[in-house]
């Protein structure tokens, strides 16, 4: 009895995160759009500063982890299944906003370096699961 509950209250979770999730996307997705508009129409007209360009990739990439983990609570609910690739991929375009947004002038380089082996290590892992994919479908299943 009390499972049963435990599921529909955990998918009810599910639902909720994945329309606040659509409407985080849309809202930024919106506000991404102004941002360019107001850029193209300042002067000089159609021509982005860097620090500009670097804000509108960063936008680009923050809507990316959005899709992806939309995508990750769309597995869950159709197949009760968590896919490790789409959490490998989130986290690994999660890293990729870090570096787009970073301002290496004010890091040290301790912290570079570490976000460099994070790189790596993520990567590495990348690789390794979509090798293991190939052999068996790597996918956790939670307990039921």
């Amino acid at each position: 009895m009390i499972e049963k509950q435990l599921k529909i209250f955990q998918k009810v979770i599910i639902i909720s995160l994945a329309v606040m999730m659509c409407l985080a996307i849309t809202l930024a997705t919106a506000h991404l759009g102004l941002i360019i508009i107001k850029a193209v129409l300042k002067p000089p007209r159609f021509l982005f500063d860097v620090s500009k360009l670097l804000d509108i990739f960063g936008y680009f990439v923050l809507i990316l982890i959005g899709i992806e983990l939309l995508e990750s609570f769309k597995a869950y609910l159709s197949r009760k299944e968590i896919h490790v690739e789409v959490v490998f991929t989130v986290a690994l375009i999660a890293l990729a906003h870090k570096i787009l947004i970073i301002n290496i002038k004010e890091v040290q380089g301790f912290i570079l370096i570490g976000i460099a082996a994070l790189v790596i290590a993520f990567s590495i892992g990348f690789y390794l699961l979509k090798r293991s994919h190939r052999e068996n479908n790597s996918v956790i299943k939670p307990p039921e």
